[in-house]
């Protein structure tokens, strides 16, 4: 069994959103809290922050260069390391509060939005898409805590994580209209395990899928039967991606900042241990598939 490495360690308080950029093999990743961008370039081993004092949840490459940014006051265009510019901070009437994002065939950003406060009422998320124009629409709802978007290999099938729900869904895509239909679940994992956060799809169809508060990646085959797990020594293990030179390689997020929930599960302590913070590595010579890339253009 390979070993899983530390490959970075900045004790991010809430690491996230990795994605790998194929055309230069460089790992981006983010400390959503720490407000923290970070780079690690794989022909040179070494690593190094991008951009920080700006909130990022999730990032998507965009085509014309530079990133579509998704946080918590909207969704962005994020260019040339100069100024970030607002593409939509709502979607049909509906504040765009937003958490993970993940880019489509034709290079509209899918993201989820989540007001998820377990102290008291909160209104329920969606999931939006934003069209090439930079034009924002809620295409699903009902959502308590949005998380990790992945697609299928011929992209007929989006996956999307509830975490509070516990639930990994799956939908019936259109590439063509970037409509998502027939919402079912995928996965339902038990109380007892941590939560589903960060999700990914590898080349043979098979969902991976970080479980913060279980120390655990866990591989899904397509008919939603663990195959697998990779045991980590992070309490809060966050995202994963695939990159490196074959795509083979796996990096793993975690987070340092302990956040308890009413949704832990039973037994799990949110006072001691290691929750994380380290960027981890492994390759089990399974091979992922490159994200898509977002082409969101504004007019100037």
């Amino acid at each position: 069994m390979p070993e899983l490495t530390v490959i970075a360690d900045y004790g991010d308080l809430c690491g996230e959103g990795p994605i790998w950029d194929v055309s230069c093999k460089r790992l981006y990743w983010t400390d959503i809290t720490g407000q923290k961008f970070y780079c690690y370039d794989w022909s040179t081993r070494k690593t190094w922050v991008v951009k920080e004092g700006w909130e990022i949840a999730g990032a998507a490459l965009n085509r014309s260069g530079g990133f579509v940014i998704t946080n918590s006051s909207g969704i962005w265009l994020w260019e040339d390391g100069g100024d970030p510019r607002l593409v939509a901070d709502q979607a049909d009437g509906s504040k765009c509060q937003m958490n993970d994002c993940i880019a489509d065939p034709a290079g509209r950003l899918l993201a989820g939005s989540c007001f998820y406060d377990p102290s008291k009422d909160y209104p329920l998320g969606k999931l939006i898409r934003v069209d090439t124009d930079g034009t924002a629409h809620i295409i699903d709802e009902g959502l308590h805590l949005a998380n990790g978007l992945g697609f299928s290999v011929d992209a007929r099938t989006l996956y999307f994580t509830d975490s509070a729900a516990r639930i990994i869904y799956a939908y019936d895509y259109d590439p063509a209209s970037g409509i998502a239909r027939n919402r079912r679940v995928f996965m339902k994992v038990p109380a007892t395990s941590g939560l589903p956060d960060g999700l990914t799809v590898d080349s043979e169809g098979f969902v991976w899928s970080a479980e913060w508060y279980g120390s655990r990646v866990v591989r899904y085959d397509p008919g939603g039967k663990i195959e697998r797990t990779i045991k980590t020594s992070a309490k809060q293990t966050s995202s994963l991606a695939f990159g490196g030179p074959e795509l083979t390689d796996i990096f793993i997020t975690s987070a340092a900042k302990s956040e308890p929930m009413p949704i832990m599960p039973p037994g799990y302590d949110p006072n001691s241990g290691y929750f994380g913070g380290a960027l981890y590595h492994i390759n089990l010579g399974i091979r992922g598939k490159p994200e898509f890339v977002a082409d969101i253009n504004l007019k100037s």
